[in-house]
């Protein structure tokens, strides 16, 4: 029960931080664009304890190709299968079925670099919370 605690924790936090990074950036988002940082901000908690100890960069760099996997398999749900129509990239170089191209992916390694630290700093504290409530319990 603790680890669903903790990774629902996370993917909350992933959900509203991200939705309030891409009302920043295009002033607006899309309910499915919750789901997504979600899902990508828990795959990058887990990515940076799977690599706890290799550099900065290289968990940035694994931590881009996770959000660009699921920036892709969201995209194509949410806006081939579903027709809802979110986001195109179609006329970006270098796009993939205009659901993810190179711009968005070196954004997204840039963005990884300050959340891959973040992602850490939380995990210590939701850690230290589940020790000193099996202390105190």
């Amino acid at each position: 029960m603790e680890k669903f605690k903790e990774y629902a924790t996370v993917y909350t936090i992933g959900s509203v931080a991200y939705s309030w990074l891409e009302v920043a950036w295009r002033g607006f988002t899309h309910w499915s664009m919750t789901l997504a940082g979600g899902v990508g901000f828990l795959l990058l908690y887990l990515t940076d304890w799977r690599l706890k100890g290799r550099s900065l960069l290289e968990r940035a760099a694994a931590g881009c190709a996770v959000l660009t996997s699921v920036e892709f398999l969201f995209g194509c749900v949410v806006n081939k299968l579903l027709r809802l129509d979110v986001w195109d990239y179609s006329k970006e170089r270098g796009n993939l079925f205009g659901q993810v191209c190179p711009l968005y992916t070196i954004l997204w390694f840039l963005l990884c670099i300050p959340v891959m630290p973040a992602s850490r700093e939380l995990r210590e504290k939701l850690l230290h919370q589940q020790e000193y409530v099996q202390l105190t319990a």
